[in-house]
């Protein structure tokens, strides 16, 4: 290993020592008595979502792989929070980034990765992003981290304060320890991957539900089986969803999945400012959608336990597009619908 590749390690190493866990914030409702939810706020990192966690395992394993050394041009296809998060990791190391992202990207993420010293090479359509990112790496002699291929090999899934055993241990004083499902939506697959391997790892009687929005193939991957099926349009919720079944996700690993419209999504999220004064980005509100509508299932079955999603990032980013009421209406929808259900779901 070179002396600046062992620095660049280190530096990444100590930023991760620095960090605090984030908090696992539980939701009181009275609606659901003896089911217990639980949010996990990846919104806390520096970088300010969960994928500060995934750009930190993917420039350790560039590194250690020798993919990256002094002078290297990183390239990324990301929506935003990652091109965030590995443009903050670039500039921790000393190496030019670029990424490539839909034009449509929400302007807070563009600016966050410009702030960090990055460059942004927009696309026309997110299902380009791929292609043009590892063109861009060719023409420059660069390395495309290509998050979609490595995020389920690039983080230690048994343990080694991975999100999963954060979440158990975190876990362990409350009434009902081992949750019942944790739920979680999939962009690169790397997080349900590795929630599904702990789980199974431990041996816990947790269901992995995932959620997925309109727009992805995931739901249909999974369900058939067929890793080809893919289609011409981007997820309208940024961060999750893709035309594609990516490397990364690994289905198998999957207990359950549910396809969560793009509206119900938005009406969840704003629903989390209502009730707990908390902003989050739409992918939350898959996830949470996909945690109350489990949770409702229990308490009329008459089941208890716990229940776990994640807080993906902070809904600031996000002031211009999906808390916005005239954007949402142009490029959503009706969300009043699911705005409704969640009212009659919740009441007591």
């Amino acid at each position: 290993m070179s002396a600046w590749t062992e620095l660049a390690v280190a530096r990444i190493k100590a930023d991760a020592q620095r960090s605090a866990d984030t908090h696992l914030i539980k939701l009181e409702i009275a609606a659901l008595p003896g089911v217990d939810l639980y949010l996990k706020d990846e919104s806390s990192h520096p970088t300010g979502s969960l994928k500060h966690r995934l750009a930190r395992s993917l420039f350790l394993y560039a590194l250690c792989n020798g993919q990256i050394s002094q002078g290297t041009t990183v390239i990324e296809a990301s929506s935003g929070s990652t091109a965030v998060s590995e443009a903050y990791f670039a500039r921790m190391i000393g190496v030019p980034f670029v990424a490539v992202m839909p034009r449509t990207t929400a302007t807070a993420k563009i600016k966050q990765v410009e702030f960090y010293g990055g460059r942004c090479h927009f696309v026309d359509c997110p299902t380009l992003m791929h292609e043009a990112a590892a063109a861009l790496a060719g023409e420059c002699d660069g390395h495309f981290m290509d998050q979609f291929r490595f995020a389920e090999r690039a983080t230690d899934w048994r343990g080694n304060s991975n999100i999963a055993e954060s979440i158990f241990r975190q876990m362990k004083l409350e009434s009902h320890p081992v949750p019942a499902a944790i739920v979680m939506s999939a962009g690169t697959g790397g997080t349900t991957a590795t929630l599904g391997r702990y789980i199974r790892y431990k041996g816990f009687s947790t269901t992995l539900l995932a959620v997925d929005p309109e727009n992805s193939v995931f739901y249909d991957v999974w369900r058939s089986g067929d890793r080809n099926i893919a289609i011409k349009t981007g997820s309208r919720i940024e961060g999750i969803g893709r035309p594609r079944a990516e490397e990364s996700f690994q289905p198998t690993v999957i207990d359950r999945m549910i396809k969560v419209p793009d509206a119900a999504s938005v009406a969840a999220m704003l629903w989390l400012e209502q009730f707990s004064g908390r902003r989050a980005g739409a992918s939350t509100g898959t996830n949470l959608w996909g945690m109350l509508t489990l949770a409702v299932n229990m308490h009329q079955r008459g089941e208890q336990g716990s229940l776990v999603t994640l807080i993906c990032d902070g809904g600031e980013r996000y002031l211009d597009s999906y808390y916005d009421e005239a954007w949402v209406a142009q490029n959503i929808g009706d969300i009043s619908g699911y705005q409704s259900q969640l009212r009659e779901m919740l009441a007591e």
